[in-house]
């Protein structure tokens, strides 16, 4: 599996190669098989454009997705499950009024993108309990394969 990984911010350091780990961890243990994945870390002002060009809303926001291949879909060739854009400013902002670690929120991002491009919705209040559900689920998962991103590791 191919897994792209850019990072066009500054706030906060990146380890692709952590990136990659949390990725496959997720995938796997949602038991999901693709060709390639592609994940964007981006600065408030590129989320505040892409939320407005394609949700009308140009507030800054922690996550988009843009899904290509459905997760069961066979395409008859190479499968690309989509692509996710994270901002890191948005997680620093947010964990530091939460008293969380940026960290930490960065990789509930990164799970936040993947649950969307695998079906998952937060549009009503049940499908929002399900996915917050299924964000917890994964995070201890990811916990327990020291698969988290954190600013120890080695890029």
């Amino acid at each position: 599996m191919k897994i792209n990984c850019y990072n066009s911010q500054e706030s906060l350091k990146i380890p692709p190669a952590r990136v990659q780990l949390l990725v496959e961890c997720v995938l796997a243990f949602k038991k999901v098989k693709t060709d390639e994945i592609s994940i964007h870390f981006v600065d408030k002002k590129t989320i505040s454009e892409l939320h407005k060009e394609f949700f009308q809303d140009p507030t800054p926001t922690d996550c988009i997705t843009f899904p290509v291949d459905a997760p069961d879909e066979d395409p008859g060739g190479h499968h690309v499950l989509g692509e996710v854009f994270v901002c890191p400013e948005v997680a620093i902002e947010y964990a530091k009024a939460h008293k969380l670690l940026p960290y930490d929120e960065v990789s509930m991002y990164i799970i936040h993108g993947l649950l969307h491009l695998l079906g998952y919705d937060d549009l009503s209040p049940d499908e929002e309990k399900i996915m917050r559900e299924e964000e917890k689920r994964c995070m201890k998962y990811l916990r327990k394969q020291n698969a988290l991103i954190d600013e120890i590791s080695e890029s």
